[in-house]
């Protein structure tokens, strides 16, 4: 490694002690002090490492989280619980409410269905995690649909209580469904069609997985990208040309 390059690396990963921190921040906020950003990380808002000997060490995003903290109280006058739920909100993908004690909002990306979607299979599920109420109030459905969409296996929750983005896209959809009068109901038997595909991807895919070289797992995922895409061309064609020869 250079000496430029071992530099650049350098600052990257430097940390500063809350002295540095507070230095930076005081000329815009000059009733900053120590004992207030120690109350802060009480309060989860900021949460800086440690090191060996206990002293803290800010990163540059633990800096901007909190200046973030600083303006939402000076400018907009949040109370810190409304500002813990705003942060909550940001850490769980979703877009925080425009008013302190709104309700948090997935990303437009995510509600138009762009994620994923079969042009778009190939890329990562967006880190999206939704209380149940978040859910329902960015699909636009009813608790009746939010319901059913569950027991037919349409969404489900995890064990931490959230739902993802896919559950966010498959509700979405089942809303502009029933405006044609199309229920949850009649969407079951997409998720045993579903089931299915995945049948056959894991009969390509696990053996991939349980080769010893080094690139297996990668190989293994791309094949069942690759499959998976295969797979809904070949649904979305046979749909079209039934809807043609109809």
């Amino acid at each position: 490694m250079t000496g430029s390059a071992a530099r650049t690396r350098s600052r990257e990963v430097r940390r500063l002690g809350i002295g540095e921190v507070l230095g930076a921040l005081q000329p815009e906020f000059p009733d900053l002090s120590h004992s207030k950003m120690r109350y802060l990380e009480d309060c989860g808002l900021v949460d800086p490492d440690r090191t060996p000997s206990g002293y803290r060490k800010y990163s540059t995003q633990d800096v901007e989280r909190l200046r973030t903290v600083l303006v939402l109280q000076r400018d907009r006058f949040m109370p810190l619980k409304a500002i813990g739920e705003y942060f909550d909100a940001v850490d769980r993908g979703l877009e925080p409410p425009p008013i302190p004690g709104g309700m948090p909002r997935a990303p437009r990306p995510v509600v138009d269905g762009s994620v994923p979607g079969s042009e778009h299979f190939a890329a990562e599920t967006q880190e999206t995690r939704l209380h149940r109420a978040e859910l329902v109030a960015s699909a636009g459905i009813d608790e009746q649909i939010m319901s059913d969409l569950e027991s037919f296996g349409l969404v489900s929750v995890t064990d931490q209580g959230y739902y993802d983005a896919d559950d966010l896209v498959v509700a979405t959809i089942a809303a502009e469904l029933a405006t044609y009068g199309i229920g949850a109901r009649h969407l079951r038997p997409f998720r045993t069609a579903a089931d299915r595909e995945l049948g056959l991807v894991e009969q390509v895919v696990t053996p991939l997985r349980h080769q010893r070289s080094a690139g297996s797992p990668a190989k293994a995922d791309e094949v069942a990208r690759e499959i998976s895409a295969l797979l809904l061309r070949l649904h979305a064609t046979i749909v079209r040309a039934g809807l043609r020869r109809a």
